[in-house]
């Protein structure tokens, strides 16, 4: 946490270019040409009823979302990093893994009706893969101006409830 208190202005700036290239990736200004590699794998006769069937979908869901999770987790990272206690830091990164793996939980349980709306939902991904995009610039801007905190701020003064919290 020291090392990461003495070069946080440096570490600030790169955080913020990377967030903002993943940004940029996403709305189609710039080519990331590695974070359009696929890889598939056949899992055969493998049902998600099977404790193996299950394992190669938990698989696949992470493999697939890597890409799309890893600016985000790097930005949630860099914001514990700087966090004024490693408890307050951890709260943030529990609250990330929660908020990331409940609906991998659901999915598991309602597999077979997830699978049918996510075919359907599935013309939506270019548009949320665009509002993606513009959040991170956003949080990549936020990171770059150190305005983060005001963000913070503003959101404890109109919703004290969040106070409560951490």
């Amino acid at each position: 946490g020291q090392i990461v208190r003495d070069y946080f202005d440096i570490l600030r700036w790169v955080a913020a270019a990377v967030i903002i290239a993943m940004g940029l990736h996403f709305l189609g200004v710039i080519r990331i040409g590695f974070l359009y590699r696929q890889f598939r794998a056949d899992a055969g006769n493998t049902t998600a009823t099977s404790f193996l069937g299950a394992y190669v979908i938990g698989l696949a869901f992470a493999f697939g979302w890597t890409p799309c999770v890893g600016p985000v987790l790097a930005a949630i990272l860099f914001t514990a990093a700087g966090a004024e206690t490693a408890g307050s830091g951890a709260l943030l990164l529990l609250t990330y893994g929660l908020g990331m793996t409940a609906p991998f939980v659901l999915a598991a349980l309602f597999i077979g009706p997830f699978m049918r709306w996510m075919a359907g939902f599935r013309q939506h991904l270019g548009t949320v893969e665009k509002a993606m995009g513009v959040l991170l610039i956003v949080f990549g801007l936020l990171i770059a101006t150190n305005s983060i905190n005001y963000i913070a701020q503003w959101m404890l003064e109109t919703f004290p409830v969040f106070s409560a919290i951490g």
